[in-house]
């Protein structure tokens, strides 16, 4: 078949196969994984998967098709491109492949919660657990959907499947290959499931903002007085942690859109960090790990079937995969009024970022624009300890469209609804990894919250020096000095050394933005 053809061609030539499984329950798909030998259940009715060689994305197999509709909006500074040609030719050997297959999965359903932003997609799978992750992770069709549901995009996933990178123009075995034009994505060589749902919130990233809504990486909660807050930050920063608040309800794990009506998850489900997991510190995410959910790469005991969520023999990107309304306060469907709070994650391994600061609109389109985190062991490949890395509006990876489309929509939504901007850092304290210690989780709830409850508002702050970030003298339940992350240094002289020496890479980072103004760029740290 020619990809000149719409996702409609795609499921036709796929219904050829001997035996298309469309939209099975979630029992049914852990049967069939069962009986396919995918994957054991552990003691609590999940089922446990291991990914193989691949335990993160790979980014660096991942390419847009250069097509002339798309070729001079997407931002390929950040994004490879390959061909029409190497994608057909490719597209073809993935359908001849899975044609060989007795069984194929197929889920029916949609990216985004608000009905009139919604994107009705369709995801074909080679595996059962895969199928059984999308059924999870996306939006499932209410009664009577599934009747008249025509996907405009489709995710085709042959992970068995490996490239010739000579012949196929890629880097490796592994693609992930978009097409916007032809609607496909098609992804091989890698059993990680992240891909499938990252793979649709990239579309998002493209279609969204084309008609006027921001589409987001962050998470979502809305309180008893209908006050929205959204958290932004990379894969380990907390934003699952942080939106799963048992005093607050849940709209969403990880993508948003923020419409002229609101914010919206793009999801129907939660692809929850594990590592280190415990029932006392994240009690929801604890209960939600039962009969249905996906566990990624996580050590399992042979006898007992029980989950050593301490144990990273095999990545420390291990997960979960969960449908929303596992969590027990969801808000139903997952669609909120205008944010009330912004909060900025970064897990700073330099040690030096005020555990909590309040931004100025200028330096929340400072922050954003520099996305400053460190980027944690086991969410890409080749990454075993934290790097300290920037990436824009906090999803880089994620952004076909250049960074000021985004940035400029987020500017203009903070001033439209007044929005509180906070930057919040949820990594190390007292020196820099390796030296210091993690900033306690209950210290981080208590500065949130304060946040979100409007606490900090008449307190004093102190304006760092270094960073121009105004940070509180107070805020209850966390001791004064841990606000000052000087105070927690053993040696200020160090202290000052290593704040510069991050001053200076944010100031690097940001010169590739030359097309902003001034009082954003003057509003980052001064060296």
């Amino acid at each position: 078949m020619s990809t000149t053809s719409h996702t409609s061609t795609v499921l036709e030539e796929i219904l050829n196969n001997k035996a298309v499984h469309v939209n099975l329950s979630a029992s049914r798909l852990v049967e069939k994984a069962l009986s396919n030998n995918e994957g054991t259940l552990t003691s609590t009715g999940a089922l446990r998967v291991t990914t193989g060689k691949y335990t993160g994305r790979s980014p660096k197999d991942k390419f847009f098709v250069a097509e002339k509709s798309i070729k001079d909006k997407l931002n390929w500074e950040s994004n490879q491109s390959i061909s029409e040609e190497k994608f057909e030719n490719l597209y073809n050997k993935v359908m001849d492949y899975l044609n060989t297959k007795e069984e194929l999965y197929l889920f029916k359903g949609f990216a985004g919660a608000d009905k009139s932003a919604r994107l009705p997609i369709q995801v074909i799978n080679e595996y059962a657990w895969h199928n059984l992750f999308a059924h999870q992770l996306f939006i499932r069709p209410a009664e009577g959907e599934l009747k008249d549901h025509n996907a405009e995009f489709t995710v085709i996933s042959a992970p068995d499947f490996q490239a010739n990178p000579e012949e196929d123009g890629t880097n490796s075995e592994t693609f992930i290959i978009i097409s916007l034009e032809k609607r496909i994505v098609l992804i091989g060589g890698t059993q990680y499931a992240g891909e499938i749902k990252k793979s649709i919130f990239t579309v998002m990233n493209y279609m969204l903002p084309e008609n006027n809504i921001l589409s987001m990486h962050c998470s979502a909660n809305v309180g008893k007085e209908g006050d929205v807050a959204l958290f932004f930050g990379l894969s380990g920063t907390g934003k699952t942690t942080l939106s799963a608040d048992p005093n607050r309800r849940l709209i969403g794990d990880d993508e948003h859109g923020w419409s002229v009506n609101g914010v919206f998850n793009i999801e129907g489900g939660c692809y929850a960090k594990t590592v280190n997991l415990s029932k006392e510190k994240e009690p929801q995410i604890w209960d939600a790990i039962r009969f249905g959910t996906v566990l990624e790469n996580v050590t399992v005991d042979e006898d007992s079937r029980q989950a050593d969520y301490d144990n990273t023999v095999l990545t420390e990107n291990t997960r979960a995969a969960y449908p929303i309304d596992a969590i027990p306060n969801v808000v139903v469907p997952s669609v909120a009024g205008h944010p009330n709070t912004i909060v900025f994650l970064t897990a700073d391994a330099f040690g030096v970022l005020p555990p909590i600061s309040k931004l100025t609109k200028e330096q929340a389109m400072y922050h954003f624009l520099s996305g400053y985190t460190s980027k944690l062991a086991g969410t890409e490949r080749g990454v075993t300890s934290p790097e300290a890395t920037f990436s824009t509006c906090f999803g880089a990876p994620f952004l076909p469209l250049p960074a000021y489309r985004y940035a400029e929509m987020l500017g203009e939504k903070i001033v439209e609804h007044d929005v509180n901007v906070f930057l919040v850092n949820t990594g190390w304290s007292g020196g820099s990894y390796g030296e210091g210690s993690r900033m306690k989780l209950a210290y981080t709830r208590a500065m949130v919250q304060a946040a979100l409850e409007g606490e900090l508002d008449s307190v004093e702050t102190v304006k760092d020096p270094i960073f121009g970030l105004h940070i509180p003298s107070h805020c209850p339940g966390v001791p004064d000095e841990v606000l000052q992350p000087k105070q927690t240094w053993s040696d200020g002289e160090a202290y000052d050394e290593k704040a510069t020496e991050l001053a200076k890479k944010f100031q690097q980072n940001f010169k590739k933005f030359s097309n902003v103004s001034d009082s954003i760029k003057n509003a980052g740290p001064n060296v």
